[in-house]
């Protein structure tokens, strides 16, 4: 028997941005602290919410300003309530957030971390990145992977980022899975692999794992970033537990 109350590290999740996928960091995150820990032990977490609403807003007018200042906000609230670790379940936010978080005390797991790490582990260095537009656009997200990773991330071409990232936004979000889309995704994958050699795909949206399983593409690996950021989450939670 362990001495209760089991101190594990709280870990402070920016989330809402959706509701898909922080309803899936919820459930991994405890899914992964009690298979580590067993009987009836989950995370300690504390969920900061925010609105996808404004956040798409944001996007679409490109209010970086807003955007911001709404982010630092969210992060001031799990800061004041002594969180341990502060990870936010999407990839699209991880950018801003980076200004957002740079000189602040509480570590920040970055998505990008989290993921480069594992790609360098296979020993792949030529990968695609789908997400939203503002993702697959960014070159601090590809600056980022090439950088501290020496990873090249290929990126669709323009008319299949507007149908990934739509598919995202208008499906994804709000829990709406259909076939198209997948063979949508599927399609875009094959091409880059056979045009571009790429050796993995990036699933860089939160809600992608929704759409997309390694069975649909079997030649290529896929990082699903929504695992690999809880993994990494509980890995930073519990280090210490299980040698006490």
């Amino acid at each position: 028997m362990r001495t209760k109350p089991l101190q594990q590290k709280i870990i402070g999740v920016l989330g809402g941005c959706s509701n898909v996928a922080t309803a899936e960091y919820y459930r991994l995150l405890n899914e992964f602290v009690n298979t580590r820990l067993g009987g009836w032990e989950i995370a300690e977490t504390l969920i900061v919410g925010m609105n996808f609403g404004n956040i798409e807003a944001w996007i679409r007018t490109g209010d970086d300003a807003a955007m911001e200042a709404y982010l630092h906000s969210k992060v001031d609230q799990l800061e004041a309530a002594n969180v341990d670790v502060v990870l936010c379940v999407s990839n699209t936010l991880h950018p801003p957030l980076e200004r957002v978080v740079a000189k602040r005390k509480t570590p920040f797991l970055h998505i990008v971390e989290v993921t480069g790490k594992v790609i360098r582990a296979r020993g792949l260095d030529r990968v695609a990145l789908l997400g939203t537009r503002p993702v697959m656009q960014s070159e601090q997200v590809k600056l980022h992977y090439a950088e501290q990773f020496g990873i090249s991330v290929v990126t669709p071409n323009d008319a299949e980022q507007i149908a990934v990232d739509r598919i995202i936004f208008d499906e994804l979000v709000k829990g709406k899975v259909l076939l198209e889309s997948r063979q949508v995704y599927v399609d875009i994958a094959q091409r880059l692999a056979a045009e571009a050699g790429i050796q993995g795909l990036i699933m860089g949206c939160t809600e992608i794992f929704t759409l997309l399983r390694q069975e649909d593409l079997p030649a290529i690996p896929l990082f699903d970033t929504t695992r690999l950021h809880c993994e990494a989450a509980v890995e930073f939670a519990l280090d210490g537990v299980l040698s006490a």
